[in-house]
């Protein structure tokens, strides 16, 4: 599984946009199309790029809101900054009321959506939680 540094390069450009065209990157390069698409070919069959992603928009994902209480003697900043770490969580406020914190968790499905309330439960101080799904954003 050799790579030099314009196999990383075009790894890049892949990442960036894998849909880039082999000319664009080509051009990027100063390598010729044919070039740029032997290269992909290699990493491909040596196993350095298993496979290319599709990323989709906010709109065509699924969020969550949810409400998390904070133990009293706890911290409660902390376990803001904890979980605004996780995987989906696209905002985190600390607001006043029966709860300490409200997130936003985005996803492309609810198995993911419950995966972060899972981590999100685990983190010390957080007592209980209260989740809402979003059906649907109007502005």
């Amino acid at each position: 599984m050799y790579r030099d540094k314009i196999d990383e390069k075009i790894i890049g450009y892949l990442k960036e946009d894998s849909r880039g065209s082999f000319v664009d990157i080509g051009k990027k390069l100063k390598l010729s199309e044919s070039a740029v698409r032997r290269r992909v070919k290699n990493l491909i069959e040596n196993g350095t790029i298993k496979k290319f992603t599709l990323e989709l928009g906010e709109e065509n994902a699924t969020s969550a809101i949810v409400l998390v209480s904070v133990d009293s003697t706890t911290d409660t900043s902390k376990v803001s900054s904890k979980l605004a770490k996780l995987e989906g969580v696209k905002t985190v406020y600390e607001i006043t009321g029966q709860y300490d914190i409200t997130t936003i968790i985005s996803a492309a499905s609810i198995a993911e959506i419950n995966s972060t309330i899972d981590a999100l439960r685990k983190i010390p101080g957080v007592v209980d939680t209260n989740t809402v799904i979003i059906l649907r954003k109007i502005i």
